[in-house]
């Protein structure tokens, strides 16, 4: 990850590979939002703005020369859209400008951000946009297309906050959840002939120690043990290939804690679907769908290094769904965690398996909320695109979800549970079928199926599907990959429980 200062010093005096300043869209055309630089310059970039293509949009970057007066090699003019009502940039606004422009910066070695921020909050957005920003996996690349694609290595942000105290708290904690994300990144770009659930288990051990993550303890179940404690779900998915299945527990338990919340992770390192096999067209993503339990690993983490004063507990529910002569079976019946039994209508609907024995686990440990987060079902996709997650559950805990969503930039949306949905879990071999013959209500059918689990613990279901990966071009400080979505608003509805968001 890039290294990050602040300074105090003009910006235009400091000598870097580029200095990174705000466009925005104006009724007269685009404005150049830097008050440090010379005006003589100012003038000539809005003057040629509709020759160079700068129009101030968001995401828009553009490099070009410097100019006199300017001790960096170039300028990136990076878009900011519309002012609002009161001439400022929100908050997510500011981290998409600042990790579009970091993102153009691959191959750099250092660079100067100035961009606006009136107090030490915009001033944590930019923070965390260039962090995010900074972001490349290259761990099977050449060593010339890794040079090319390594993020810029050293970051200087400008502003008049260098001596607050709040501006290097929010620093801090900008790059600890920066760390956080890409850590997730990391583990969902990862080939999952590399990362499967003994491997992941062991990445889970490898982050807590390396990262500093303090306090927190980590217990493994490996496939014997899950059999022996009646973890169903997870055994029966798992048991098909030839790398078995893991529970990872991850316990963070400050003293004086205001709060205990639960964390559960779909951890499926591969997903075939199992005996109802996928296309193999829709194969070619499946080493994401432990986006979940990444995410949890590191949120948990990351609220260790921050020192969140609420007690968290992780659960990584791991498996591989593969088929084969010891798979398990359409019409196979499996008894989960706490003694409830599943007819399997569908193989390929295995994460809502693995995370129901991971939600017993977590209410039977007693936790004051459960959350739990998976790339669980393509109708999340259908319903909401590629960019927007779902949340639903109870209603108060649904909506701090989306509180703590809204306040750290990232897209979810509140779904319902309608009740006429709930008859679909009907078996008349078994307590419940895992997946409905209607395949309307999808996402909410998987919600209702998780809700059998959890008793009347408050609790939400997060489903990132879609966001989790990103196939297409990145975006924003959003790389192709994985996308690390969920890590920011677990953290922030941590830090509200906490009381520090």
């Amino acid at each position: 990850m890039a290294d990050l200062t602040l300074t105090g010093k003009k910006p235009s005096t400091i000598a870097a590979d580029a200095l990174v300043v705000g466009t925005c869209s104006t009724s007269d055309g685009v404005a150049v939002v830097a008050d440090q630089l010379p005006t003589r310059l100012v003038e000539q970039i809005e003057s040629l703005a509709p020759r160079l293509g700068v129009t101030g949009a968001l995401e828009e970057v553009r490099t070009v020369p410097a100019g006199d007066g300017v001790a960096a090699d170039v300028l990136v003019l990076t878009g900011l859209g519309e002012r609002r009502a009161d001439g400022t940039f929100d908050h997510e606004t500011l981290r998409v400008a600042a990790g579009a422009a970091v993102r153009a910066l691959a191959g750099s070695t250092d660079a100067v951000v100035a961009l606006p921020a009136v107090d030490e909050a915009e001033l944590g957005a930019v923070v965390e946009g260039a962090l995010l920003g900074a972001y490349a996996y290259t761990a099977y690349r050449d060593e010339k297309a890794a040079t090319r694609l390594t993020p810029v290595a050293t970051l200087q942000v400008s502003t008049t906050f260098t001596r607050s105290a709040r501006a290097k708290a929010v620093v801090e904690r900008a790059t600890v959840l920066a760390a956080a994300v890409h850590g997730t990144r990391d583990l969902v770009n990862a080939p999952p002939n590399v990362l499967y659930p003994a491997a992941f288990a062991d990445a889970a051990k490898t982050a807590v120690k390396e990262l500093g993550a303090k306090g927190v303890k980590i217990t493994v179940l490996d496939d014997k043990q899950l059999v022996a404690g009646g973890y169903g779900g997870i055994a029966g998915v798992g048991q098909g290939s030839s790398r078995g299945p893991r529970l990872v527990k991850l316990t963070y338990a400050p003293p004086k804690a205001t709060g205990k919340v639960a964390i559960v992770g779909k951890g499926i390192t591969f997903d075939t679907g199992g005996i109802s096999l996928k296309p193999p067209a829709g194969m070619l993503t499946m080493k994401s769908d432990m986006a979940g339990a990444a995410a949890v690993l590191h949120t948990v983490v990351a609220a260790a290094r921050l020192g969140l004063p609420v007690a968290v507990t992780g659960y990584l529910c791991l498996a591989e769904n593969m088929p084969s002569a010891t798979a398990q079976r359409p019409s196979d019946v499996v008894t989960m965690r706490g003694g409830k039994t599943v007819e399997i209508t569908n193989t390929d609907a295995e994460g809502r398996l693995v995370m129901a024995d991971g939600l017993v686990a977590a209410v039977e440990d007693g936790h004051d909320a459960v959350l739990d987060i998976a790339t669980l079902t393509g109708a999340q996709m259908v319903a909401l695109g590629n960019r927007t997650s779902a949340v639903m559950g109870s209603d108060d805990v649904r909506d701090e979800v989306k509180v703590a969503a809204d306040a750290t930039g990232e897209s979810f949306w509140p779904m319902p549970l309608p009740a006429e949905l709930k008859a679909g879990l009907k078996s008349n071999t078994a307590d419940l079928v895992n997946a409905a013959s209607d395949r309307a209500g999808g996402m909410l059918f998987a919600g209702h199926f998780l809700a059998e689990f959890v008793g009347d613990t408050p609790w939400a279901h997060l489903d990132i599907a879609g966001p989790s990966y990103n196939e297409k071009a990145p975006f924003g400080y959003t790389p192709v990959g994985g996308t690390g979505v969920g890590v920011r608003t677990l953290l922030g509805f941590l830090e509200g429980r906490a009381g520090t968001a």
